[in-house]
């Protein structure tokens, strides 16, 4: 499972707009590796095809893409679909519960990160 080491918050409890997320695991390969270290614009608008920080029902903190809107919520997939939990496996993901979008790999090959409309779920 790809999830993520997250820094978006302030002392105090308040959330920055910029944080920065560390991949943890296989399930978003080739897109992102283990280590790398993403640019997160916490609360913004999530689009299909876009790669997002969630947290899942049970406090799990994951990197995965947003393929489509489902009911009240976020159909989220891995890039890998042979390793990992997604929305296969728990549902869709609570709007609330998607904490931002992932615009850049910072580390270790710099890049931005568009929409692939392809992926589907």
């Amino acid at each position: 499972m790809a999830d993520a080491v997250a820094g978006g918050r302030r002392p105090g409890g308040t959330r920055r707009r910029l944080g920065v997320a560390v991949v943890r695991g296989d399930s978003m390969r080739p897109t992102l590796r283990p280590a790398d270290r993403l640019l997160v614009v916490y609360g913004a608008r999530v689009r299909p095809g876009q790669v997002v920080v969630a947290r899942f029902a049970d406090g799990t903190l994951v990197v995965k893409r947003a393929t489509e809107r489902r009911g009240s919520g976020w159909w989220l997939r891995g890039d890998n679909p042979a390793v990992g939990v997604d929305s296969r496996h728990r549902g869709p993901v609570p709007d609330e519960a998607v904490l931002g979008v992932v615009r850049a790999r910072v580390w270790p090959r710099p890049r931005t990160l568009g929409r692939f409309e392809d992926v589907k779920g």
